[in-house]
């Protein structure tokens, strides 16, 4: 049976515990999703408080706090909060890529230096973040090496070493400046691992947002066709394919379920860069064309959105203890009350935490969000 674009909806929902929230503890539900964006402090605690029945921000801080949880910068050049145990495969996987992405750039090529000079100081770098330091810190020991280079020497290691970032309190575990520490990872093992890495990584994005084709793996990557295809090859039979509406050939694992056409979506206020945006080809599976402008911004910036009945529908901020909830499309009294719901329970969590997250991102509501209909709700 050829699955349909809505299954494929509903799969990705499924799968990232959108459609019912699980009962699992938090680093457990951020495995299960593959990986939680974390550019932005708040992210993956509004992320998880939609995936995870009972959430509150307290288990999220004891998970970065334990380790069991951590943030670093991984798929996209962006940062991620993973489980702890996929941290270095995810980075064998994605390291050659980080790699490239700053020590070809000209901010790093301008300061003379080779790869293997960047290279060279990684042995250096981890024994210095055997403890907590922060980006000064290194800076300052980098500067008696190279000078006024040490700033751009410092911007190109940081984002491919084996490194993680530190909780340092704040309402959402990090805050600036950033605090680093040497990730367990053998400084070498990045190259003779990747190949392992990219598998595991494979079957993990399979697990929470497949069925996907290699398009989707490389979206969600940024990682190249040749290392997609070479995985592929190598999973075998660990991988099949999967007829679906496109032309695109879709993989998912063996013996995995796709819940039936006509399974309800529940409403949900996802946050800024929320993954199920950002885990397939533009312009995704809960993303109609025509709303993908007013909510993926020019420079990147993807808004918070409202989900109902499993597509994007709107936008959300915090305004005043509350949160202010912009429809772009007419919506019935059952959705409008579904969304209610959700907006008032979590505008009651972010109020002990951090009444207005996103605040700088405000800017892109004063330039005008075209909605034709908006609510505030206030927490309860």
């Amino acid at each position: 049976m050829t699955l349909t674009a809505r299954q494929l909806t509903l799969a990705t929902l499924d799968r990232q515990l959108l459609l019912e929230r699980g009962r699992l503890d938090v680093a457990e539900a951020v495995r299960r999703v593959c990986a939680v964006q974390a550019q932005a402090p708040a992210s993956p605690y509004v992320a998880l408080w939609n995936r995870v029945e009972g959430f509150v921000p307290e288990q999220l801080d004891a998970a970065f706090t334990e380790r069991r949880v951590v943030k670093a910068t991984l798929m996209r050049i962006t940062l991620h909060a993973v489980h702890a145990d996929d941290h270095a495969p995810y980075h064998a996987a994605m390291a050659r890529s980080l790699r490239a992405s700053r020590l070809y750039d000209r901010r790093f090529t301008s300061t003379g230096l080779t790869d293997a000079d960047a290279d060279g100081l990684l042995p250096w770098l981890a024994e210095f973040l055997a403890g907590p330091r922060t980006g000064a810190d290194v800076e300052e020991e980098a500067t008696a090496r190279f000078g006024e280079r040490a700033h751009r020497v410092w911007w190109a290691l940081r984002t491919y070493a084996p490194i993680q970032h530190v909780p340092t309190g704040g309402p959402w575990s990090f805050k600036l400046p950033n605090t680093y520490l040497a990730a367990p990872v053998a400084p070498g093992a990045a190259a003779q691992d990747a190949a392992a890495g990219v598998r595991r990584l494979l079957l993990a994005h399979l697990r929470a947002f497949g069925p996907a084709s290699a398009q989707d793996f490389a979206r969600f990557t940024l990682l190249g066709r040749p290392v997609i295809t070479q995985a592929l090859g190598e999973l075998g039979d660990r991988v099949v394919r999967v007829p679906g509406p496109g032309r695109a050939v879709l993989y998912d694992l063996p013996g995995a379920t796709v819940p039936a056409e006509d399974t309800p979506a529940p409403p949900r206020l996802l946050p800024m860069w929320d993954s199920v945006l950002l885990a397939h080809v533009l312009p995704g599976r809960v993303m109609p064309p025509d709303h993908r402008p007013l909510v993926v911004r020019r420079n990147g910036d993807i808004l918070p959105t409202l989900l109902v009945d499993g597509q994007v529908a709107g936008v959300w901020r915090a305004v005043n203890g509350g949160l202010e909830l912009t429809a772009f499309r007419a919506l019935d009294k059952a959705a409008w009350r579904g969304l209610t719901e959700e907006a008032e329970k979590l505008a009651a969590m972010l109020a002990d935490r951090d009444p207005a997250p996103y605040s700088r991102y405000n800017h892109w509501w004063d330039k005008g969000i075209p909605g034709v209909e908006t609510r505030t709700v206030k927490g309860r």
